[in-house]
């Protein structure tokens, strides 16, 4: 799987242009991403987690391509609506939501809902009457980065009394959900879950209630520079091979988000301040933790930097440009000697970055820029094309 990248001379480009920080957003990535999900989950209906990165354009892409969209509140919603994009193509997977908030997505014509527990099913049936829900379950799964099954998710043996409770209050158990955990490296977990699921649904049947829907939640891995990266291609094509077998007539969904996202957006950054510090070599950056680098505390993201200068490297340490003694952006680097106003590209920054920054200390969020709206893409598709010509003639 490869990432979109900023040349150095891209970059330098665009800093003449824009002022530091800016991130930038590469919607040809997005529409890449989705089609090897495409290509090796065909069964699978993409619902794009929006909390990874909701950039309007992003959205729009992948609405275009006919994906759906996994919300967690009413303004992701409304967000959505605002957009065109109709209730119908839409699931609220917050398992735990406000009474206004349902009111306000079944206004806006949602239907299908997540829950965990009891208490989830009165609200639902009271302010969305007759709607799909789909019980989430727990799931273990210790390879992951991020472990979403502490906070969400019902026992797996209650599963079957939670559908019942809902259908006796008018709702219509439409199928069950799960999540392995963020950035998930091995077929295993979802196998494991597969074959769970595959119980419950037998179960269901048995009680009289006919599951239709499976969501295998998100958690797709990324790449990450300098490490073995998972065969992302391989993982899928064994989830679905387990789908075809375990659930030949169900309507399957994916909750993607970071893998959609996160290789299409890189961060430029300035220096704008060195300093020695026992003896190393610190840096401080005009975009820190409460930026774009938000996901380093919220997404446990360990981010890398690329500065294009030539030199010896040595570990350095970078840090952010707010008065708090924790914007620490990340220790140990390597990296060349640095100046004022050295630029350094942040590449893999799409996803839970943006979406989680904030202006805290006054520090605007970084502005968004769209690869493709910028001279410098025609000119690398212009690149592109004369070395396919010459990659043909020398083939030829």
């Amino acid at each position: 799987m490869e990432s979109f990248r900023l040349t150095q001379k891209e970059m330098i480009r665009l800093a003449e242009k824009y002022p530091t920080p800016f991130v930038v957003i590469s919607l040809t990535q997005i529409e890449r991403n989705y089609a090897i999900l495409k290509e090796h989950l065909p069964r699978v209906n993409v619902y794009y987690a929006m909390k990874a990165n909701p950039a309007p354009r992003i959205v729009k892409t992948l609405y275009r391509l006919g994906a759906s969209f996994d919300t967690a509140s009413a303004g992701e919603i409304e967000f959505l609506s605002r957009l065109g994009i109709e209730g119908a193509r839409v699931i609220y997977a917050n398992p735990v939501k406000t009474p206004r908030s349902i009111a306000i997505a079944n206004t806006l014509g949602v239907r299908k809902y997540t829950y965990d527990d009891m208490s989830e099913i009165e609200k639902l049936a009271r302010l969305a009457p007759g709607a799909d829900v789909m019980v989430r379950i727990r799931v273990k799964n210790q390879k992951a980065l991020v472990d979403l099954n502490a906070k969400f998710g019902a026992p797996p043996e209650e599963a079957i009394e939670l559908l019942k409770a809902a259908k006796k209050a008018g709702l219509n158990p439409a199928g069950i959900c799960f999540h392995v955990g963020s950035q998930s490296t091995a077929a295993e977990a979802y196998e494991e879950a597969l074959l769970l699921t595959r119980k419950l649904f037998n179960d269901a049947e048995k009680c009289g209630m006919h599951l239709t829907m499976l969501d295998i939640g998100g958690g797709f891995p990324i790449p990450k520079v300098g490490s073995r990266d998972a065969d992302v291609a391989e993982m899928m094509d064994s989830i679905e091979h387990q789908i075809e077998r375990l659930f030949p007539d169900t309507e399957i969904w994916c909750e993607p988000g970071r893998f959609i996202c996160g290789t299409a957006v890189n961060l430029v950054t300035s220096v704008i301040g060195t300093k020695t510090r026992n003896g190393k070599k610190w840096y401080w950056l005009d975009e820190g933790l409460y930026g774009t680098f938000s996901g380093a505390i919220y997404d446990h993201w360990t981010f890398d930097f690329e500065s294009f200068k030539p030199g010896i490297k040595e570990p350095v340490t970078f840090l952010g440009p707010s008065c708090d003694s924790i914007d620490f952006v990340r220790y140990d680097v390597m990296m060349p000697n640095l100046e004022m106003g050295d630029l350094v590209l942040v590449p893999d920054c799409g996803s839970y970055t943006t979406a989680s920054a904030t202006t805290f200390n006054g520090f605007p969020l970084a502005t968004q820029i769209y690869f493709e709206d910028e001279e410098v893409a025609a000119e690398r598709r212009a690149r592109e094309n004369i070395s396919e010509i010459f990659e043909a003639a020398r083939t030829a």
